[in-house]
C-alpha cells in the first residue's frame, strides 16, 4: 500500500509498504480521503513545536499528521463487533502521532476512534469531521452555558477551524455573527458562507461594530488576537486556538468570562455529525483543493501561500 512518509522539512516519501493487520479492538480502514490538518502540517514544515514542550522528529512517523480521514471498513481485529465491514466512517479522533496515519492508503484505527457516516454525502464533507469534532466540543459547552442563542457572536480568525465555529454559531441560533480576520480573501470566504459581516481585527473597527459582541470565540490562538478578542465581547470568550503565550485579562477585560478547550469527545462528534446531516454545517467547500497523496508537497505549499484552506488528499488516485 502507499503511506506519505516526511522525511524532512522539505522533503517527503510515498512508500510501499504492507497492508497492516488490526490487532486486538482495532480495525482496518481502507482510505478513501485525507483533509489536511493546516496546523500540523505546517508546523511539521518549519519544525516549529505544536504546543509547549512539543518537539517535531525526522523521519516523521509514516502516514502522519494525516488524522482527518474518512473511509471503509475492510476488517476487524480480535473482538471487535463493529462496525461492520463495508461501513463507512470517518476518524473523529486523532490516535497520536506516534502511529501510522491517515496519509495512505489503508490505517489500522481502535474501533472507538471511528465513526458511521452517510453513504451518499462526498468525501470533503465529512473527512474534517475530526476538526468539526474538536469545535464541537466548544459550543456544546457554550450551549450547557446558554450563551449562543439569541446572542451576537464573533469569530476571530477565519480558517477551517473559525469557519466551522461560524456555522455552528449560526446553527446554534445566534442573531447576528460577525468574523475577524486580517486576511482579505479569508473575510470574503467567510462572508459567503453566511457571516454577517467580516472586520479586519488589526484596523479600527468602533465605527462598523459600536457595540461589543456578547460572545465570542478565539480560533486563531496567538495573543494579540486572544487580547482583541475580549476587547470587543462584553460576556463570554471561549478560547479554541492553541495557546503557545501568556494573555492578558486586562482591567477594561473585567467581568469577562473565559472558558477553554476540553478535548476530544465522541459526543462532539455525533454533534458535528447531525449538524452536517441536518445541512446546518457544510465542511466541503473547507476542501479548496484535491491532490493525488504523490503531490503532497504541492498541497503544502498551497496551505503556506494561503492559497488554500485545506487540501483534501486521495490516495488511490
Amino acid at each position: 500500500m502507499k503511506v506519505l512518509q516526511v522525511t524532512s522539512t522539505s522533503s517527503f516519501e510515498v512508500l510501499d509498504l504492507p497492508v497492516p493487520e488490526p490487532g486486538p479492538g482495532q480495525v482496518l480502514m481502507r482510505v478513501e480521503a485525507i483533509s489536511t490538518c493546516p496546523q500540523w502540517d505546517l508546523h511539521l514544515r518549519h519544525n516549529e513545536p505544536m504546543f509547549v514542550g512539543h518537539q517535531f522528529h525526522y523521519p516523521y512517523t509514516p502516514g502522519q499528521p494525516g488524522h482527518e480521514g474518512v473511509g471503509t471498513i475492510e476488517g476487524l481485529g480480535p473482538g471487535v463487533e463493529g462496525p461492520a465491514v463495508g461501513t463507512r466512517v470517518c476518524a473523529w479522533r486523532d490516535q497520536g502521532h506516534d502511529r501510522q496515519g491517515c496519509y495512505a492508503q489503508f490505517v489500522v484505527m481502535e474501533a472507538g476512534n471511528v465513526i458511521a457516516v452517510p453513504e451518499d454525502l462526498p468525501a470533503a464533507a465529512l473527512a474534517p469531521l475530526e476538526l468539526a469534532m474538536c469545535v464541537g466540543t466548544v459550543f456544546r459547552m457554550l450551549k450547557e452555558m446558554d450563551v449562543i442563542a439569541g446572542r451576537s457572536f464573533g469569530v476571530s480568525g477565519l480558517g477551517p477551524a473559525g469557519l466551522v465555529a461560524m456555522q455552528m454559531a449560526r446553527a446554534e441560533g445566534a442573531t447576528k455573527v460577525v468574523g475577524f480576520d486580517p486576511v482579505t480573501e479569508r473575510r470574503q470566504f467567510a462572508l459567503g458562507m453566511g457571516a454577517d459581516r467580516c472586520l479586519d481585527p488589526t484596523a479600527d473597527c468602533s465605527a462598523d461594530l459600536p457595540e461589543r459582541l456578547q460572545t465570542s470565540v478565539d480560533c486563531h490562538g496567538a495573543k494579540a488576537s486572544v487580547e482583541s478578542t475580549m476587547d470587543r465581547t462584553s460576556d463570554v470568550v471561549a478560547l479554541f486556538g492553541v495557546q503557545r503565550e501568556d494573555y492578558t485579562y486586562a482591567l477594561r477585560h473585567g467581568g469577562i468570562r473565559l472558558c477553554g478547550y476540553k478535548g476530544h469527545f465522541l459526543e462532539s462528534a455525533q454533534y458535528a455529525l447531525d449538524l452536517i446531516v441536518a445541512g446546518k454545517l457544510n465542511l466541503a467547500p473547507l476542501c479548496t483543493h484535491t491532490l493525488p497523496l504523490e503531490r503532497y508537497g504541492e498541497g503544502i505549499d498551497l496551505l503556506e501561500q494561503r492559497k488554500a484552506l485545506k487540501v483534501l488528499y486521495r490516495p488511490w488516485e
